[in-house]
């Protein structure tokens, strides 16, 4: 098949098949804030088919920081909306199915059913516990990404994988990140690795970050790769 033109520069790092494996993909990323926009943006490029984008929230003045879709004309406008149009400008043949809300126990396995792989860009525990409990009933693998600070982590976790709680522990709503913040450097880096893990999941790429938690430190520039047991 020809591959398209906008495509040309992944050819050597992905074949022509892996190309049209992508564009037969299907993802869903939860969250579409400093995590979720840099994810969505990296896909939409890479060629993936189809992305459905999902979040509840609305930019503020304070997502300035750190959010790629956040610009000041934004503000006050549903994030999945704005994603979608991101999406669309930056890649017409990608389709983008925004959904405006949250995730809970009961929507969960709606949201998350089709995909071949579930990108976690959430910023709530409770609502990653829900995601990935849909993700282990549906049989979907799911790339988990969080940040704090100049810290980041990341990992992919298939069903029957190292539970999620031996990763974040119990579900509650606290995290450090309210103390620590967030930067923008952290969101890009952990963003990236999350997207890396994503397309390696879709093409059944070796070197996956599975069954252990890939710990970033930006302020020491430090990477520390854990076994999950």
């Amino acid at each position: 098949m020809a591959i398209p033109e906008r495509y040309q520069r992944n050819l050597s790092s992905l074949s022509e098949e892996e190309c049209a494996l992508l564009a037969r993909s299907r993802v869903v990323v939860v969250g579409c804030g400093g995590l979720g926009g840099h994810v969505i943006e990296a896909l939409a490029r890479a060629g993936v088919g189809f992305l459905r984008v999902v979040d509840g929230d609305e930019f503020a003045r304070s997502n300035l920081n750190r959010q790629l879709l956040c610009t000041e004309d934004v503000i006050g406008r549903k994030k999945v909306a704005v994603a979608a149009e991101r999406v669309r400008a930056v890649n017409s043949d990608v389709t983008v199915e925004p959904v405006d809300t949250f995730v809970d126990e009961e929507n969960a396995p709606r949201i998350l059913a089709g995909a071949d792989v579930v990108v976690d860009c959430l910023d709530s525990l409770e609502a990653r516990f829900w995601t990935a409990r849909a993700c282990q009933c549906l049989g979907i693998p799911i790339v988990y990404g969080a940040i704090a600070g100049w810290f980041g982590q990341a990992c992919t976790v298939y069903p029957g994988d190292v539970s999620f709680a031996t990763v974040y522990g119990e579900p509650t709503d606290a995290g450090c990140h309210k103390e620590l913040g967030n930067l923008s450097p952290t969101a890009l880096a952990i963003a990236a690795i999350q997207s890396a893990e994503a397309i390696k999941v879709l093409l059944g790429r070796p070197g996956q970050i599975r069954n252990r938690l890939l710990m970033v430190d930006l302020l020491d520039g430090s990477v520390e790769d854990v076994i999950l047991r």
